[in-house]
């Protein structure tokens, strides 16, 4: 039997999924409609993947400009290929670089999945507190403990997770006020929207590893797929969650 010779897809590039972060598009339309409603004139998207959000707020704002920056360079390609499709790229930046470098403020800033940037969550609050001009807002969505995982689940988690790597729903919220925001809107995610995440995410190597077994590189693509899925089903579902928070600033 001849070896094929096409290269397996890179792990976690997202071709089926439209949004980077477990979110379904009822959801996202939503959330959106609550930022769009505020009128912003300028958004600012850190940690932006493939700036999804950051580029239909734009197309629905025709007056709006955007930057949006991640440290991925084929995400950032993906969101620049969009753009131009949409006919929004003169209006729109997308930056291959660190989020936590960029200091420029907007009516809008979105943090999803993406604190890590600016160290803890408590940490990355107060930055993107000091990015929101007055009577904008920030759209942030972060991990969260559903339940406090015991020793047993940690260990089928990410290498390394403790249980101090995230918080519960309540203290989540709780440091965004301390940072100065009061939630205007919380919202967590459905196991259907942690699942067309997961699933999303591995679907092209999956079709890939079917249709190519006999590829030197199968082995070590079955492998990396085996662990990704059974770090989701044996370890943070139903354990780990996720929520969208939409933060208003107070008044200093």
């Amino acid at each position: 039997m001849t070896i094929p010779e096409i290269s397996p897809p890179p792990a976690g590039s997202g071709k089926h999924l439209t949004f980077n972060s477990p979110l379904s598009a009822e959801r996202a339309d939503r959330m959106l409609e609550i930022l769009i409603a505020r009128k912003p004139m300028t958004i600012l998207d850190l940690g932006c993947g493939w700036a999804e959000l950051l580029l239909r707020i734009a197309a629905k704002v025709p007056e709006a400009v955007g930057k949006g920056i991640d440290l991925h360079e084929p995400d950032i390609v993906r969101a620049q290929r969009t753009a131009t499709a949409r006919g929004i790229d003169k209006r729109v930046s997308l930056i291959h670089g660190d989020a936590s470098e960029f200091t420029t403020s907007a009516d809008v800033v979105i943090n999803i999945g993406a604190f890590q940037a600016f160290g803890t969550i408590a940490e990355a609050l107060v930055r993107l507190r000091e990015l929101v001009l007055p009577g904008g807002c920030l759209m942030f969505g972060a991990e969260y403990w559903e339940q406090t995982p015991t020793p047993e689940q940690l260990s089928k988690l990410w290498d390394g997770t403790a249980v101090t790597d995230c918080q519960s729903l309540a203290e989540l919220v709780d440091e965004a006020i301390s940072a100065g925001f009061r939630p205007m809107k919380i919202e967590t995610i459905t196991r259907n929207e942690w699942e067309d995440y997961e699933t999303g995410h591995m679907a092209d190597r999956e079709i890939w590893l079917a249709a190519n077994p006999d590829h030197p590189e199968a082995i070590a693509v079955k492998q990396q797929l085996d662990s990704q899925r059974s770090i989701w089903l044996r370890g943070h579902r139903d354990v780990l969650g996720f929520a969208y928070l939409i933060l208003i600033p107070t008044l200093a």
